[in-house]
């Protein structure tokens, strides 16, 4: 640090460590003011300029160093100079405060700050640099954070000191005003009744309803800004469309027609999307068969001797087909037409913010007018650049379902739900399989015992999983295909007929108008918490737009940006995403909320861990399942459910009580003190409910309870049972050991 930023330093810390060793701020204190309140009058009357100069260079000096008591100089000025006088010397005070305040920031740390954060904030830089003074206005319009880390975290950025003044001076009037209005209220208070004077009441309501009044107008300039260069129309054909017919689509489009107001929904390929076509439906289809055959396998297990089936595996795949087509009228063009949503078959492209161009199957064009758009436009397998992938015609989750020959040997790349779920299903219909993960392990999302399960499941069955091996290229050799991968420097090949890739998925962002209407969508759309675009009268949904790529959570974001879209003007809603939950479809299922132990641990979070073996439970056992468990997460302490995994025979059914718990506010207690019916799975949950409880019985509780019983059978004494009870607070021990619930 140089000589000149070193006595700035020196300077600005003895003033601040004068303001508080002398206790200068009692001087800024209301009781004060009140107290002295005649006599500044008094001097005010007789010497204007000179009182006026001395508020004017305090207030600058307490807001250039940062102290506390602006706000309350700010109400004391409308008490002493009256609304218009008060209002000019606060306004022209702050904003040079203020701008002392950012200078000396910008000198002292900004340097330092951005020499060692500055790869971090390229991107905050480049935000500010162009567009620098609106955010400034919107943090001085919308108070959200306090007015002297505005200054010091300004000065930070790149934003030119001559923006930062005026913006300042513009941003913080209105709020400037109506501060200054109650402090000409509170001048007249002379009693505590005059805390109930209508003026000083309405000033303080303008003080509250200040930020949502401020947020319109914010909201009303930027929505000015990025329209500026559209014209809307004179009136509208629809009130929505939207772009997909997935899960999001579907259910954006329900909402709408329920509501009776007019909506095209635009599909250019299937009706239902992933789902239906290519995902959910027809895995679960697939997983089903598989799991017949695995049962016929493990026929000793219930007592049957032997058990064969002949099979072939076209026909597998075509009762998959034939579960898809049983389901397709839920998601029909005839169902929602008699919704009272029109069903167009085509590619939709926004040409401006309220128009929409459809080209239909046909060829033919039409341009539809709408208030509201949204874009559920969904997303597709990530295919990874590996070298001679794309040649051998890798398949994916898409094109998977085409398959009518079993593959003899087929290699999985990705170890995530997905991958999982059908290596699984290809290796019980007799596929050699080989899984590849890079990662560690796989399922890495969830807990290591979880993915140690199932990877210890996987392995039973005949499954090669190949962890910490990295896919290098696809070679093909005298017509055998080979996959080349890599474990620790150490190259090896692994020989296949067909190769899946499963390594995740990426959102369709091409072909329906985002880049020319410069909508950002970086690895999605992007939208706020109400799912708008940069548009407001544009929004995006499901996978999309991310962060889950669920059906469900696809379907529930739907219901936000249909809500948002027709009825935002009046109340808008923040898409909820606290209690998340999903399932793998593998065996053990694996079924999850909310958070997991590695979580907790990576977060710092203190908590206790409750774990229910399933291999204990009645109904699993008769069923022959006997394996997995429930585990539940809560703080220290406490019966609130943080979250809850379930490995085990319809996971993804039990989790659901753990699911409703967390989004009502219920916790172990309450699960515990409901009736499951027996014998079936869903008591596992109240069991998990149970371990919790037992971890919280003590030594000293049950030695009350074992004082008390003898009591009562006439073989202690009352003063024994007197004398446990009050060392119960101050015994902690467990009765039980800890590994009893973890």
């Amino acid at each position: 640090m140089n000589k000149s930023k070193l006595l700035l330093l020196v300077v600005v810390a003895a003033l601040v460590a004068a303001f508080f060793v002398f206790d200068l701020g009692r001087y800024l204190s209301l009781d004060f003011f009140k107290s002295q309140q005649a006599a500044i009058d008094t001097y005010y009357q007789s010497h204007p300029w000179q009182t006026a100069g001395a508020f004017f260079v305090i207030y600058v000096l307490v807001t250039a160093l940062s102290l506390p008591g602006a706000a309350l100089m700010t109400l004391i000025a409308g008490a002493l100079f009256g609304l218009a006088t008060g209002a000019v010397i606060v306004s022209f005070a702050s904003s040079l405060g203020a701008t002392l305040a950012f200078l000396a920031s910008r000198f002292l740390l900004r340097d330092s700050v951005q020499a060692k954060f500055g790869d971090k904030l390229k991107a905050i830089n480049a935000g500010v640099e162009k567009e620098g003074g609106f955010y400034l206005f919107t943090l001085r319009l919308v108070p959200a954070f306090p007015f002297f880390v505005i200054n010091l975290v300004m000065g930070l950025t790149p934003i030119k000191t001559w923006t930062f003044y005026w913006v300042s001076q513009l941003g913080m009037l209105a709020g400037t005003l109506v501060f200054v209005n109650a402090g000409t209220e509170l001048a007249k208070i002379d009693s505590l009744k005059g805390i109930l004077s209508p003026g000083l009441l309405i000033s303080f309501a303008l003080l509250g309803i200040f930020p949502l009044i401020a947020k319109k107008v914010v909201d009303g300039a930027k929505a000015r800004k990025v329209y500026a260069k559209w014209k809307p129309p004179a009136k509208y054909d629809r009130n929505m469309v939207v772009i997909g017919a997935g899960s999001a689509g579907l259910v954006t489009s329900y909402i709408a027609a329920a509501v009776k107001a007019k909506v095209t929904l635009v599909e250019k390929h299937q009706m239902g999307g992933d789902c239906l076509n290519t995902g959910c439906v027809p895995s679960k289809a697939l997983i089903r068969s598989a799991k017949l055959l695995n049962h016929m396998q493990r026929s000793k297990e219930f007592g049957i001797a032997s058990a064969s089936a002949q099979w072939d595996f076209a026909e597998v795949m075509e009762r998959v087909q034939k579960v898809v087509k049983d389901i397709e009228p839920h998601d029909s063009v005839e169902r929602y037409t008699s919704l009272g949503v029109e069903c167009v078959a085509g590619t939709a492209n926004i040409r401006t913010p309220w128009e929409v161009e459809i080209t239909r199957a046909d060829g033919g064009k039409q341009t539809l007018t709408t208030r509201n758009i949204v874009i559920a436009a969904g997303a597709r397998p990530f295919v990874p650049p590996i070298p001679g992938l794309a040649e051998v015609g890798p398949l994916t989750s898409d094109n998977v379902w085409n398959l009518r020959k079993l593959p003899k040997r087929l290699v999985v790349l990705g170890g995530g739900p997905i991958g999982s779920e059908l290596t699984q299903c290809f290796a019980r219909f007799g596929s050699e399989v080989t899984q590849v993960e890079m990662l560690p392990r796989i399922m890495i999302r969830e807990d290591p015992e979880v993915s140690a399960m199932v990877q210890k499941k996987f392995e039973a069955e005949g499954v090669k999983v190949l962890t910490n091996h990295k896919a290098k290229a696809v070679v093909v050799e005298g017509g055998d295909k080979f996959l080349v991968v890599e474990n620790n420097g150490n190259e090896s090949r692994i020989a296949f007929d067909e190769i899946l890739c499963a390594v995740g998925r990426v959102a369709n962002l091409k072909g329906y108008g985002l880049e020319e209407l410069g909508i950002p969508a970086t690895r999605v759309v992007d939208t706020n918490e109400y799912l708008e675009t940069i548009y407001p009268n544009i929004f995006a949904c499901g996978d999309v737009a991310g962060p889950y790529q669920f059906t469900h959570t696809a379907a529930h974001m739907a219901w936000y940006a249909a809500v948002n879209a027709l009825f935002g003007r009046f109340k808008k809603f923040r898409v909820d995403y606290s209690v998340v939950p999903w399932a793998t479809f593998t065996d053990p299922e694996v079924a999850r909320v909310g958070l997991n132990e590695q979580e907790a641990k990576e977060k710092g979070i203190a908590h206790d861990v409750h774990v229910y073996g399933i291999d204990d439970l009645d109904r699993a056992i008769a069923d022959g399942e006997p394996h997995g468990f429930v585990k539940v997460i809560t703080p220290k302490g406490s019966d609130k459910i943080l979250g809850a995994t379930i490995v085990g025979e319809h996971a993804g059914d039990l989790l659901v009580e753990f699911v409703a718990a967390m989004k009502h506010g219920f916790g172990l207690e309450g699960i515990l003190s409901t009736i499951h019916t027996y014998p079936t799975l869903g008591e596992a949950n109240k069991f998990a409910a149970g371990v919790y409880k037992r971890s919280t019985a003590t030594v000293g509780k049950l030695d009350f309870a074992r004082a008390f019983n003898d009591w009562t059978r006439g073989e202690g004494s009352l003063g024994t049972v007197i004398g446990k009870a009050l060392a119960i607070s101050g015994n902690k021990t467990p009765a039980y050991p800890k590994a009893e619930h973890h």
